[in-house]
C-alpha cells in the first residue's frame, strides 16, 4: 500500500518548474463542436458540465475497451464483471446504471429489458474520435433515460484512408482456479479497422474478436465486434449517413447478478443496431435532420450452463426509433425543435411479451448576449403508453469573465422509466419484478467554474439532484429475493474539481497531467436505510484520479492512478501503466493494470483481477500520402 501512494505522490510533485507551453490536447478541445441531435455547440462555448477524451487520448491510455476509458473520467463511475468489456455498468454523479444514456454518434443504445446491455457496443477503440461525457440531467437534449447524464461516443468520420490492424495479448501469469481448466489466466485480442473513399462516400469498416479464459471459476469470456459507417455529401445542402453494428458476446457469469446462487450461470447476447439519417439545409436559416434507427437485441441467460432445462431465460428485445430534428437561426437566437417516436417490445421465456410507446417532443433556444452571457434553455414533452404525460423543463447560463474563466450554472430535470427486468424478472431465488413501478423524476441544480488556457485547463463544480420514487433492488432479509422498489426520493450531494496542465521541456520533449477529484454525499430516507441493498455498497463516495503522460520522441508514457472509496466499503488504490513506441507505421506497447496488485470489487460479488500484463503492437498503412 506505501508503495501506491509514492507512485502518486511522486507523480503530483515531479512537474513544478518553469516550461514552455505545449497545447495539443488542450486545443485540440477548443476546436470541437459538441453535436447535439439538434444544437451544435463549439467546446468553449458550452453551458454544461462536459468532459471530452480525444482520440489523441485515448492512443494513450493503458486500455482495451471503451468501458476502461471511462475508467479515467471524473464522475464516472465503471463498474466492471470483468476485463476486455466482457460486462459492465456505467453510471454518472452517483446515479445508477439505469441513470445514464448510452450514445454511438447520437443513436441510442439504451436497451429496454436491462441496462446492463447498454455497453454491449461493437466499436473498437481504433474506430473512436471521440467520447463526449455530458453530466448532469439531459432530457431535453437526449430525452428518457438520461436522468443523470449521457455518454455520446463518437466515431471517425471524413479521415484520411488508411488500414490499420491491432494485435494485442496478455497474462497474469497466475494459475486458474480449481475446476476450471488449467494453464495462467489469460486473453487477448484483434482488431482491423479501414476508411476508404469512394467517390463521394466515405466507408468505416471495422472488425475485432476478443477471448479471455476466465480470471475465476468460470468467467470465461469471448465476444466479436462488426460495425460499418458510411457519409455522402449528395451536394452543398443535403448529406445522407448511416451505420450498423453487430456484437456477440458469451461470457461465464458466475456472481454476476445473483450470488451466491448463480456460481454455474452464463450468458450469450447479441446486439444489432442499424441507422440511416439525413441532413437538409433547407434555407441559410433552417437545417432539417431525420433519422430512423433500430436495435436489436437476443439475450440467452443460463441459470444452470450444463443443465437447460430449468432457469433458463430467453429474451428478445427490439427498440424501433424515429427523430426529426431541425434547427431555425435568427439574429435573436437558435431554435431547435424535435420530434421523436420509441417503440420497445420484448418476447421472453421468462419475462413475458410486452410491448411499449414513448413520444418526445424538444424545444430549445440559444443564444449569446454581449458576447459574454450564453444562455441555453429548453423542455422536453413526454408520452409513454405505459405511465401517461410528463414534461422536464431545463436551462443553462454561462458568463465569460476576463483571463479566460467562466462561470456557469444549470437546472434541469428527468426522468428512468423501469426496465422490463425491473418490471417482470422472475428468477427466484436470486431476483423477482415489481410491475407496480413508477418512473424516477429528478431535478438537479448545478454551478461551475471553468478556467481554460492554451496549456491549461480548471473545472470545478457542485450540485444537488433530487430524485423522486427512486428505484433500488432490496430486500429486508438474506433469504428473500432482491425486488426493486420505489423507495421515496432521494438527495446527493456532491463536489467535482478537475486540473489539467500540459508543458514542454525541450524539443520533442513533453510532458502533462490530469489530476481530479470528486465527493459525493447521498441522504437516505428511513425506509432505503433499513433494507438490503443490491447496489448502495458499491456507490461511489470520493473518487481521486491522477494520470502523467510523458513523450520524448518517438516514445510515451502514460500512468493512471485511481483512487476509490464506496459507500460502505474500504477504499483502494489501483495504478495503470501504459509505454508506447512509434514507429514509422507501427506503434508497439507494453502495459500492466492493477499494479500492485490492489484486491478490490466494483460489483459486490465480483473480485477483479489482479495484475494483468499486456503486450500489443498496432500497425497502420496510409491509403493516400496525407497522413491523419
Amino acid at each position: 500500500m506505501k508503495n501506491k501512494y509514492l507512485v502518486l505522490a511522486v507523480s503530483a510533485v515531479s512537474f513544478v518548474g518553469s516550461a514552455q507551453v505545449a497545447n495539443d490536447s488542450i486545443n485540440t478541445l477548443d476546436e470541437l463542436i459538441i453535436t447535439e441531435n439538434r444544437m451544435q455547440i463549439p467546446f468553449q462555448q458550452s453551458t454544461r458540465n462536459i468532459q471530452v477524451i480525444t482520440k489523441e487520448e485515448i492512443k494513450k491510455l493503458p486500455v482495451s475497451s471503451v468501458n476502461e476509458v471511462l475508467a479515467y473520467v471524473s464522475g464516472v463511475d465503471l463498474r466492471q464483471r470483468g476485463p476486455f468489456g466482457t460486462q459492465a455498468d456505467i453510471s454518472i454523479d452517483g446515479g445508477s446504471y439505469e441513470q445514464t444514456m448510452i450514445l454511438w454518434n447520437g443513436v441510442k443504445m439504451g436497451d429496454a429489458q436491462t441496462a446492463h446491455h447498454s455497453m454491449n457496443l461493437p466499436i473498437p477503440l481504433d474506430a473512436i474520435e471521440r467520447i463526449e461525457v455530458l453530466k448532469g440531467p439531459a432530457a431535453r437534449i437526449y430525452g428518457i433515460n438520461a436522468l443523470t447524464g449521457a455518454v455520446n461516443i463518437v466515431t471517425k468520420t471524413k479521415t484520411d484512408e488508411f488500414l490499420q490492424v491491432h494485435a494485442y495479448g496478455g497474462s497474469s501469469f497466475k494459475e486458474k482456479e480449481m475446476g476450471d481448466g488449467t494453464g495462467n489466466y489469460a486473453g487477448g485480442g484483434l482488431q482491423a479497422t479501414a476508411s476508404v473513399q469512394t467517390g463521394k462516400v466515405h466507408h468505416l469498416l471495422s472488425i475485432a474478436k476478443e477471448e479471455t479464459n476466465g480470471q475465476r471459476y468460470n468467467t470465461a469470456a469471448k465476444n466479436s465486434k462488426t460495425m460499418y459507417q458510411g457519409n455522402v455529401a449528395l451536394n452543398d445542402n443535403n448529406a445522407v449517413n448511416w451505420l450498423g453494428g453487430y456484437m456477440d458476446n458469451e461470457f461465464g457469469a458466475n456472481g454476476y447478478y445473483a450470488a451466491p446462487y448463480d456460481k454455474e450461470s452464463y450468458e450469450l447476447v447479441k446486439t444489432l443496431l442499424l441507422s440511416v439519417g439525413t441532413n437538409h439545409r433547407i434555407t441559410d436559416n433552417f437545417t432539417l435532420k431525420p433519422r430512423i434507427s433500430n436495435r436489436y437485441n437476443e439475450d440467452d441467460y443460463r441459470f444452470y450452463r450444463n443443465d437447460l432445462s430449468k432457469a433458463r431465460s430467453l429474451h428478445y428485445s427490439n427498440a424501433f426509433m424515429f427523430e426529426l430534428n431541425g434547427i431555425y437561426t435568427t439574429n435573436f437566437g437558435d431554435f431547435g425543435l424535435g420530434y421523436e417516436m420509441r417503440s420497445e417490445d420484448i418476447n421472453s421465456s421468462n419475462l413475458g411479451n410486452h410491448a411499449r410507446k414513448n413520444h418526445g417532443w424538444f424545444a430549445e433556444y440559444k443564444n449569446t448576449f454581449a458576447n459574454k452571457i450564453l444562455v441555453n434553455a429548453g423542455a422536453y414533452w413526454n408520452y409513454n403508453t405505459d405511465y401517461g404525460f410528463q414534461w422536464y423543463p431545463g436551462a443553462d447560463v454561462a458568463y465569460l469573465l476576463p483571463n479566460d474563466w467562466k462561470v456557469q450554472a444549470s437546472i434541469g430535470s428527468s426522468q428512468r422509466i423501469p426496465s422490463f427486468i425491473d418490471l417482470y424478472v422472475n428468477q427466484k431465488p436470486g431476483n423477482i419484478g415489481n410491475p407496480d413501478l413508477k418512473p424516477e423524476a429528478a431535478w438537479q441544480y448545478e454551478v461551475g467554474v471553468n478556467y481554460t488556457k492554451p496549456n491549461k485547463r480548471f473545472v470545478a463544480s457542485a450540485f444537488e439532484r433530487n430524485i423522486s420514487d427512486f428505484i433500488d433492488w432490496t430486500r429486508m432479509t438474506t433469504d428473500v429475493p432482491y425486488q426493486p422498489q420505489n423507495l421515496g426520493n432521494q438527495l446527493i450531494r456532491g463536489i467535482n474539481v478537475r486540473f489539467q496542465h500540459d508543458v514542454e521541456l525541450a524539443n520533442n520533449q513533453k510532458i502533462g497531467y490530469t489530476v481530479s477529484y470528486q465527493f459525493l454525499s447521498p441522504k437516505k430516507n428511513d425506509v432505503a436505510s433499513a433494507v438490503i441493498s443490491k447496489y448502495i455498497l458499491t456507490n461511489l463516495k470520493h473518487q481521486a484520479i491522477l494520470g502523467v503522460n510523458y513523450t520524448l520522441h518517438n516514445f510515451s508514457m502514460q500512468l493512471q492512478n485511481r483512487y476509490i472509496k464506496r459507500e460502505l466499503n474500504d477504499g483502494y488504490v489501483v495504478s495503470d501503466l501504459r509505454l508506447n513506441y512509434n514507429l514509422s507505421k507501427f506503434q508497439v506497447y507494453a502495459q500492466a493494470t492493477n499494479l500492485f496488485n490492489s484486491v478490490y470489487k466494483e460489483v459486490a460479488a465480483v473480485p477483479m483481477p489482479s495484475r494483468w500484463v499486456q503486450l500489443g503492437v498496432n500497425y497502420r498503412f496510409n491509403l493516400n500520402k496525407a497522413s491523419e
